[in-house]
């Protein structure tokens, strides 16, 4: 096993393309990365430089105690898991999976060996003497797998290896990567533009965007403090609601005008967010999660200053809860950030809607009845909500 540290690594392609900037990365020994972000942001450049494929423009990319910018990718001790399966359709699965092996000419009783430990690992087998083409995709990617994990390599690099599988299998297979890693213990880093995947994943995930690093730490730590709107928005499911609020004086403390409320800022979050106060006067980017509102009917002891008004455009009953799509009045945040992550997912709960109005979705216990069509009363958890300067992007803290 072993660490990999990117020391202000830049890519540059000959047709000027800054692909990677200033990356600035360590991956501890052991450790589960997921590199994630939206197409074109350079995390599967940066994979591609810890593999070799792609030459190292400046800085120092470190693999144990090697600077290996000018090494071989047969030299880096790597396996690589690619989206693509790239099995020999004409070898059976025990054979994909020593291909590697046998080409190293290691014995045939340490290849058996190290076949039967990965079968073991994957529950592949009663498929090893099966050609690929007898394999449903899981299957498949499972035989992908078990051809890295024979190689005891010093890192696995996972190169979006779920994409090609259905929804169902996807989850599965997230599931059993985890389990399998995690209980090897190898040095892995895995590039995804799927946030569910990071958030689930991971012991780490790192957020990237036009070729910059964004934010890096735990799942839950950067989707409960992200850094900018940026990272807000794109790593959570649904997209965090994000919408324009006027910051004043409300007595010895604060309040935000948002559309035709003022909602009372807790004491609490000022004392966290002390640079808020320098915020008086001025707009505000105000996010909130769908999970941190809730149908002020079934919170009537919730005071007037934390709730909103809204026009429910959509319901979907998912059991558990009710996602509920709504308009309300208020300012849309438009900003370069926020058009990239609409584009990216698709998600028209990040369209701006009617001038004056904004579309968000709020996750509502199951016991609530609100209907299309329906004037609603929410409840906002104001010490969940997330404060931006609505110029930069950057979240307002001390």
């Amino acid at each position: 096993m072993a660490n990999v540290a990117f020391e202000h690594v830049e890519k540059v392609y000959p047709n000027g393309f800054h692909a990677v900037q200033d990356l600035n990365l360590e991956i501890e020994d052991g450790e589960f990365l997921v590199l994630v972000g939206p197409s074109g942001c350079g995390k599967s450049t940066a994979l591609r430089m810890i593999a070799g494929l792609e030459d190292v423009s400046d800085g120092k990319l470190i693999i144990g105690d090697r600077v290996v910018n000018d090494l071989s990718p047969q030299d880096r001790d790597i396996a690589m898991v690619f989206q693509s399966y790239a099995l020999y359709p004409h070898l059976s699965v025990a054979d994909n999976i020593a291909y590697g092996l046998k080409i190293r000419k290691m014995s045939k009783d340490e290849i058996a060996q190290r076949i039967q430990r990965a079968a073991d690992m994957l529950e592949l087998g009663p498929f090893l003497d099966r050609k690929p083409a007898m394999l449903s995709g899981g299957q498949r990617q499972r035989v992908a797998m078990g051809r890295a994990i024979v190689r005891d390599p010093a890192v696995f690099l996972m190169d979006e290896p779920l994409s090609n599988l259905d929804a169902k299998l996807r989850v599965q297979m997230r599931a059993e990567i985890s389990s399998v890693v995690h209980d090897l213990g190898t040095t892995t880093v895995y590039v995804t533009h799927d946030q569910v995947e990071a958030m689930t994943m991971g012991d780490r995930m790192a957020v990237m965007k036009a070729g910059l690093l964004q934010q890096a730490g735990p799942p839950q730590e950067v989707y409960d403090h992200p850094n900018n709107i940026f990272v807000a928005q794109f790593v959570g499911s649904p997209p965090m609601n994000m919408v324009k609020g006027r910051l004043s004086q409300s007595g010895d403390g604060l309040s935000v005008h948002v559309g035709d409320k003022d909602l009372v800022i807790p004491a609490s979050v000022l004392d966290e967010r002390a640079g808020l106060r320098k915020y008086i006067g001025r707009d505000v980017a105000v996010g909130v999660r769908s999970e941190d509102m809730e149908d002020a009917s079934l919170t009537p002891d919730a005071s007037q200053d934390r709730r909103l008004n809204g026009t429910v455009t959509l319901v979907e009953a998912l059991g558990s809860e009710i996602v509920v799509h709504f308009s309300l009045k208020g300012d849309a945040v438009v900003t370069e950030d926020t058009k990239l992550v609409a584009q990216e997912t698709g998600d028209e709960a990040l369209d701006t809607g009617p001038a004056g109005e904004v579309r968000w979705v709020a996750s509502f216990s199951p016991r609530s009845r609100v209907r299309r069509e329906d004037r609603v009363e929410i409840t906002v958890d104001m010490e969940r909500v997330h404060w931006f300067d609505p110029d930069s992007g950057e979240a307002i803290r001390g």
